[in-house]
């Protein structure tokens, strides 16, 4: 069986649809929405399939949308159509088993059975090794600066079938539309694709290969590498040389203003950051303080009191937030960062709930209801303080406390932390 036989295989195109349909996702320029997606390939599969065979087969350009970045600027991603997502899903899909026994194993991004977890476990490991410099490569906007030709030249050396190959350049050339208007892609491959994950993996594969055949330890995210050595002389030194490679031999830009070499401390590697203990002689990871900010951030904004909604739904959202934070730094060591966290968000959710009983009377009755004796109860309503020190004051503390608001369903950091945290 051909590999586009493979990748037009009924099983394979379901499986697709499936993936495809888990991710839910937006339309693309043509409309069609992930839940008329079904309907559509029903009424047209049979016409797909055979325009992809004849190489009539012209995918959409992808809806070019931005997405803000905490340093203010905008991250760029391509929207392809639902059904061009599944023909790339498809192609993904038989694709991925041939490059895995190429792939590095010091390469983690979008490959299955990794993860950021296992990257940064790795690179644990390496510095502790004693190689404790770090050469951190950001390259300049690579999903944007992938040179089509280098890229089919490299896929080319594994995938000898033609109609394939045809069809990954003709993804790649479909082009964008940039508020309604169209615009050629001679570069790149748009972040949002299901193909464009395993395309830069492809691409960088060429990175790991080089790093290797030098015999530097490294650990690779997707576009985020870092290189380890034992010494600032020959962190320099590396940092010269791949940098050349990576510009001359790959085509790609290395951000020299975001590239760094310095102790596992400076570094910042996928939102985490590294310390030292003296007490056991080794590095450890904790949250990078860039990653708690934004985090209190989102916190703060969910605990807003000028936001009208329901304190269940707030609630909701808080936890979800906290799990989801939680579970992906959970190899962290974080617990003093989490208490304080704790302390604040529980002091901004009884203002919220100070706020709700409105009038003095109401917070007078409610205070006593809670089991504040009413000289105390009067004492802290009328006394004209801000609402900060109303969420820190004894009397709420007391009245509000930590079990009622666990009962009422606020999530505690620490709590979830202490639940899933892994000993490395």
């Amino acid at each position: 069986m051909t590999l586009l036989n493979e990748i037009l295989n009924r099983s394979n195109l379901n499986d697709a649809y499936l993936q495809v349909y888990r991710n839910k996702g937006a339309a693309g320029i043509d409309g069609v929405t992930i839940h008329e997606l079904k309907t559509y390939l029903k009424e047209n599969r049979e016409t797909l399939i055979q325009q992809i065979r004849d190489r009539k087969y012209k995918p959409q350009p992808v809806k070019r949308v931005e997405i803000p970045k905490d340093n203010g600027k905008k991250r760029q991603l391509g929207i392809p159509t639902v059904v061009d997502r599944v023909i790339q899903q498809a192609i993904a899909q038989v694709l991925t088993p041939i490059y895995e026994q190429q792939f590095s194993d010091n390469s983690y991004g979008f490959r299955p059975g990794r993860s950021c977890e296992m990257a940064i476990i790795k690179s644990l490991e390496i510095i502790n090794d004693g190689y404790n410099w770090v050469v951190d490569i950001d390259l300049e906007r690579f999903f944007d600066t992938v040179n089509h030709d280098r890229l089919i030249n490299i896929i080319f050396k594994t995938i000898k079938d033609g109609d394939v190959m045809s069809l990954i350049s003709r993804f790649l050339k479909s082009g964008v539309m940039v508020q309604g208007k169209y615009k050629e892609s001679t570069i790149g491959t748009p972040q949002g694709g299901n193909l464009s994950p395993l395309l830069s993996n492809i691409m960088l594969n060429e990175l790991d290969k080089e790093l290797a055949r030098r015999g530097l330890r490294f650990v690779r995210y997707a576009d985020d590498c870092n290189i380890y050595v034992g010494s600032e002389k020959a962190a320099n030194r590396v940092m010269k040389t791949i940098t050349t490679f990576i510009e001359k031999k790959l085509g790609l830009i290395v951000n020299a203003n975001k590239s760094k070499i310095g102790k596992p401390n400076d570094i910042k590697f996928l939102g985490f950051g590294y310390f030292y203990d003296y007490r056991s002689k080794r590095y450890h990871v904790k949250p990078h303080h860039l990653s708690l900010i934004k985090f209190k951030r989102k916190l703060k904004q969910l605990t807003k009191r000028s936001w009208s909604l329901s304190l269940d739904y707030r609630l909701l959202k808080i936890k979800q937030l906290i799990t989801g934070w939680v579970n992906y730094f959970r190899i962290s060591k974080m617990k003093s960062a989490l208490r304080l966290i704790d302390r604040k968000v529980r002091a901004r959710i009884r203002v919220i709930i100070w706020k709700q009983w409105k009038v003095c009377s109401k917070q007078i009755k409610s205070l006593v209801q809670l089991g504040i004796n009413e000289e105390e109860a009067k004492g802290l309503t009328y006394c004209r303080k801000g609402y900060q020190f109303i969420g820190y004051s004894y009397v709420v503390q007391r009245a509000i406390n930590n079990k009622r608001l666990k009962k009422r369903g606020l999530a505690s950091a620490l709590d979830h932390y202490l639940k899933v945290h892994t000993v490395i």
